[in-house]
C-alpha cells in the first residue's frame, strides 16, 4: 500500500531517537507533532526536526491550524 500513511503518534516522547528510527525503517512515514487533539503530549518540534536531519529525512508541509492563520 504505497500511498498509506503509517503515523507514530501518542507517546513518542517515551520513545528514545534509535526506536523512532527503527520504526521508520520498518515502514513508519508520518508523524504527528505538537499536542493537539492528541491524549499525550509528544517531543517538540526542535526535536522533531533534529530527528529527521539526522535521519536524513525530509517533512512534507504540515496542517495549519485555524487559530495561527486568524
Amino acid at each position: 500500500m504505497p500511498a498509506s500513511f503509517v503515523r507514530l503518534s501518542a507517546g513518542r516522547e517515551h520513545m528514545s531517537d534509535e526506536t523512532q528510527a527503527l520504526c521508520f525503517l520498518a515502514g513508519a512515514n508520518s508523524i504527528f507533532s505538537g499536542d493537539v487533539l492528541l491524549t499525550t503530549a509528544n517531543p517538540g518540534m526542535p526535536h522533531d526536526s533534529d530527528l529527521l536531519v539526522r535521519l536524513g529525512m525530509k517533512a512534507m508541509p504540515g496542517h495549519v491550524a485555524i487559530e495561527e492563520t486568524l
